[in-house]
C-alpha cells in the first residue's frame, strides 16, 4: 500500500506506462466537476471509475483484494475511511474469488483504518487487503483500476 498527497504522486509514474497514464490522467482531472461513470484510458488495463457510492459503517464493510489489478483510491468529496489487512493475515473468505470481476470479499477485520481525503490517494496492490467507503452519506472517489502486465 502507498498513501500519500496527489501533488506527490508523480513519483510513482515509475511503475511502469500504465501508471504513467493514469497518473497523468488523475493529475489533469481530480479538480474537475465530476461526472459518475467509467473512462478507459488504456482499454483493459487502465480503467477509471468514476463511483457515487453511500459509503459503508466500519462494522458492515468487508474487506476486499484483487489478483490482476492496483487500484488507486481517490476521493473527490468528503473523508473516506478506509481499512487494510495484509491478504496473507486473511483466513475468512465470503466467497470463491471472482474472475471476471477480479476480487474475492473477507469477513476478517482490518488490522488498521486511516482517513482519506479530497488531495489524497491510496494504492493498493494484490497483496493488499483493503475495506474502502467505511463512513456516513454520500461519496464520490475516482478508484483507478491498472491491470497487472
Amino acid at each position: 500500500m502507498i498513501f500519500g498527497n496527489i501533488n506527490d504522486i508523480e513519483r510513482l509514474k515509475s511503475l511502469g506506462a500504465n501508471f504513467e497514464v493514469a497518473i497523468n490522467w488523475l493529475k489533469a482531472h481530480h479538480k474537475e466537476t465530476f461526472t459518475k461513470g467509467k473512462i478507459e484510458l488504456v482499454p483493459g488495463k487502465v480503467i477509471v471509475n468514476c463511483e457515487e457510492v453511500a459509503m459503508i459503517p466500519k462494522e458492515k464493510q468487508q474487506i476486499e483484494a484483487h489478483h490482476r489489478h492496483i487500484d488507486i483510491h481517490v476521493p473527490i468529496s468528503g473523508k473516506e475511511i478506509m481499512g487494510w489487512v495484509a491478504v496473507s493475515d486473511l483466513k475468512n473468505s465470503l466467497q470463491e474469488y471472482d474472475e471476471e470481476r477480479d476480487i474475492i470479499f473477507y469477513g476478517d477485520a482490518p488490522q488498521c483504518s486511516f482517513p482519506i481525503q479530497p488531495g489524497q490517494f491510496a494504492v493498493m496492490f494484490p497483496e493488499d487487503g483493503h475495506a474502502p467507503c467505511i463512513g456516513t452519506g454520500i461519496h464520490r472517489k475516482y478508484c483507478i483500476k491498472i491491470l497487472i502486465d
